[in-house]
């Protein structure tokens, strides 16, 4: 999963991207309300945490110009603790949650996955689909014959985008998109490699390859 960070506090960032990374995120980040605003709409973030105070350009602003174009990308805005009217104006605008500063990173990781899961109908913490059951805390997969298995930073990343889009088409671009930041290698061919790996570890059934199309994670049995 692929988050934009809008935040241009220097010290805040680079502890909430460590955190964030740690918890199986791809982190991009956004220093300025105009460079929000362009990163936002370009469809390859699956939620942004959003500071109202930025520079250039306000992260009011940049959250009210997503919502008149039907941008619909999750949006956690992040306000000073004692300014309710910051937290009434980002719900107007468009927000779908809101963390006071100061927070600890936990309320906000807490935060980020109930987003995320509620946009997919799914309870968050654990993902359960055709037999897999995965922990988003302790990054492992349980198979159907009750192994558990620990993924690497990327394997995680890449099995829980095929579990929050199980039936879906997803061709290559979109996985690297979606697993990747801005500044990473994204060599289509890692993503095959990692599909590989992750055939082994729950078994070549799940994951289907539709040739010129890309890959689909099949939930449910032929």
């Amino acid at each position: 999963m692929r988050l934009l960070l809008v935040e241009d506090d220097q010290i805040l960032v680079q502890g909430l991207k460590k955190s964030l990374k740690q918890a199986g995120y791809a982190v991009d980040v956004a220093e300025n309300g105009v460079d929000a605003e362009y990163l936002g709409n370009e469809n390859i973030y699956d939620i942004a945490i959003l500071d109202l105070g930025l520079p250039q350009r306000s992260g009011l602003e940049v959250l009210t110009n997503w919502r008149q174009i039907q941008n619909n990308l999750p949006v956690i805005v992040l306000t000073a603790r004692d300014t309710w009217q910051e937290r009434v104006d980002g719900f107007k605008a468009g927000a779908d949650d809101y963390i006071g500063k100061p927070f600890h990173d936990e309320e906000l990781l807490a935060r980020i996955s109930a987003l995320l899961h509620r946009s997919k109908q799914i309870p968050a913490g654990t993902i359960n689909s055709a037999g897999l059951q995965l922990d988003e805390q302790q990054q492992t997969v349980t198979t159907d014959d009750g192994q558990c298995h620990t993924l690497t930073g990327t394997e995680f990343r890449l099995l829980r985008y095929f579990l929050l889009h199980a039936g879906q088409i997803l061709s290559k671009s979109t996985l690297t998109d979606h697993l990747y930041n801005l500044d990473s290698d994204k060599d289509s061919n890692v993503i095959e490699a990692y599909i590989k790996r992750l055939r082994k570890i729950i078994g070549k059934e799940h994951i289907v390859t539709r040739r010129g199309q890309g890959y689909i994670f099949r939930d449910s049995p032929p």
